[in-house]
């Protein structure tokens, strides 16, 4: 047995951990000071021990271990005799990592606990080393970026996650505190740590029975009383937007936390208890457990500099907002992509770089056949607005065109919309430009920022106040953006101005939202993509802790 590679295993544990180490018998210590100089000088021998051989043979078919260790002559960094401190520290981690919505199963910390009992020889010991090490980058990996690639979940999640070198991640492990080094690998937004406070109170939550009975009702208004409405207030109560009472009527408390709840959920703040915030009332709090796990893991996707000054559009919020050091300085309702395959908004990251005033748009080819095509082989002249225009850049008489000879594969002409107060993309679009043909734009149909659910666009971004979003842009580089940019506006004719310093804007999708003040918000998953990466998780081996069993 393997006795010196507890040392003090973990700082502070149980006692029945502390005895485990302290059982095992001392002579075994020369197991590890054995290991960790034969490696050394036999491998400055052309020779390896069996422990780094061991080493070497388990760390094979990982590049960046075989290297790490070939490169520190096989010396052992978890089961040496002076490692106890980096194994505690890892071993503590691990221990908690289900508690950040990670795959704990996967680390496997019981099973490395009882690998140290179990092992007998210098070859065991080497396998050991080496699964520690695998364990330890699997989990600093999980933690800092996520544990699942955001595009093998759905198509249409093209963000891409910058990840860590392994080598480098372990040869600077090596060289840190352990403790401070591994609390620093989980995103440190705030909003990472509000979300974790989330999911400790839904998992309290759910193991005491939950909010309660659901609301059977088809609306319910001030002044009404009954069943239905103490059932709403019970529920209300339950999730922190009433004090404790026991009145069966909707007086104004209770209407005034049913705002609250509408505001924290997207709805419309109206008091009134009716279809969509009733769905929404009722949902248990398992379900938004997941929305916390799922949110967890998109902290995760971006976790990296998002830039002092950045926009922030989440697709399930239909808003956009400009962040200046954390802070938010513009906000701004928005129209989304609709449910569909080549409709909804991807996600992604990059950065605006210029804003065009008086805008063309060029019709995207998907569109013409699709949509514009069918119409004209029906009438010639439907959809005047947009000019018609053939491979040479001319614009082409429609009365000269038969459109029924042609399909969506042999339709030789493009459309476009000249610049003008109904165009498509308004007066002003902002570019950061993608292989997406994804932008924030205006636009002539207003009215559809009154909707809740506000799915409507082909994938592109539709602002209610994008003038206002230009102002806040151009107000870094000039004395007076409004006049800058209704300098632009006023010669009616495409203009592009140019971001002296573009601005990285980040197209997300968050259903649970942790904001710095008040309850938690969420979000209805439109896209179904939450729904998505919560079965990728639990595939992966995320569980509720409340609900297992």
């Amino acid at each position: 047995m393997f006795g010196s590679a507890c040392g003090r295993f973990l700082p502070g544990a149980a006692f029945a951990l502390a005895a485990f180490c302290l059982s095992l018998p001392a002579a075994s210590s020369a197991v590890a000071q054995t290991a960790t100089s034969d490696a050394t000088s036999m491998a400055q021998a052309g020779q390896l021990s069996a422990f780094a051989q061991a080493v070497a043979t388990a760390a094979a078919r990982d590049p960046a271990l075989a290297a790490f260790y070939r490169s520190n002559g096989y010396t052992p960094i978890w089961t040496g005799a002076g490692d106890a401190d980096r194994r505690a520290a890892f071993l503590a981690a691990i221990a908690n990592a289900g508690e950040q919505g990670l795959p704990a199963a996967r680390y496997d910390r019981a099973g490395l606990v009882q690998k140290f009992h179990d092992v007998q020889t210098e070859r065991d010991l080497g396998d050991l080393e080496v699964q520690m090490s695998r364990d330890f980058l699997q989990y600093a990996r999980d933690v800092q970026t996520g544990v699942l690639v955001p595009s093998q979940v759905d198509p249409n999640i093209v963000r891409q996650v910058p990840q860590q070198d392994p080598l480098e991640v372990i040869t600077r492990f090596v060289k840190s505190d352990p403790a401070a080094f591994l609390a620093e690998l989980p995103p440190q937004a705030p909003e990472y740590n509000r979300l974790l406070k989330e999911e400790a109170a839904l998992e309290t939550r759910i193991a005491d029975g939950g909010w309660g009975a659901k609301v059977v009702a088809k609306a319910l208004k001030p002044g009404q009383s009954g069943g239905p409405v103490v059932a709403l207030r019970d529920r209300l109560i339950a999730m922190g937007y009433l004090p404790q009472t026991a009145s069966a009527e909707y007086d104004d408390a209770l209407k005034t936390a049913v705002v609250q709840f509408q505001a924290d959920h997207g709805l419309t703040p109206d008091g009134i208890a009716a279809g969509e915030t009733i769905a929404e009332v009722n949902v248990e709090p398992v379900q938004r457990l997941k929305s916390v796990i799922v949110a967890l893991e998109r902290e995760r996707w971006m976790n990296f500099d998002l830039g002092k000054r950045h926009i922030w559009v989440n697709l399930a919020d239909f808003s956009a907002k400009v962040i200046d050091d954390g802070k938010v300085t513009f906000e701004t309702p928005a129209v989304v992509g609709r449910v569909g395959k080549d409709t909804s908004t991807p996600e992604f990251s990059d950065h605006v770089r210029f804003m065009i005033v008086n805008p063309t748009w060029n019709v995207p080819r998907s569109i013409v056949v699709k949509e514009y095509l069918p119409a004209m082989q029906k009438n010639p002249n439907a959809d005047g607005q947009l000019t018609l225009i053939d491979s040479h850049g001319q614009k082409v008489d429609r009365s000269s065109v038969d459109f029924s000879q042609y399909n969506a594969d042999t339709f030789p002409f493009a459309l476009k919309q000249p610049p003008s107060d109904g165009n498509a993309l308004g007066l002003v679009k902002f570019m950061f430009p993608n292989k997406y043909n994804i932008y924030l734009h205006d636009t002539p149909t207003k009215y559809l920022f009154s909707h809740e659910v506000r799915a409507f666009s082909h994938g592109c971004i539709r602002l209610a106040k994008p003038f206002d979003l230009a102002y806040t842009l151009l107000a870094p580089q000039s004395d007076n953006p409004v006049a800058t940019f209704k300098a632009a506006l006023d010669t009616h004719v495409e203009t592009t101005v140019e971001l002296k310093e573009p601005v990285q804007v980040h197209l997300v999708y968050f259903t649970a939202i942790a904001p710095v003040k008040g309850q938690m918000e969420y979000r209805r998953d439109i896209y179904g993509r939450d729904a998505e990466i919560f079965a990728a998780l639990a595939k992966a081996g995320v569980v509720l802790g409340a609900v297992q069993g």
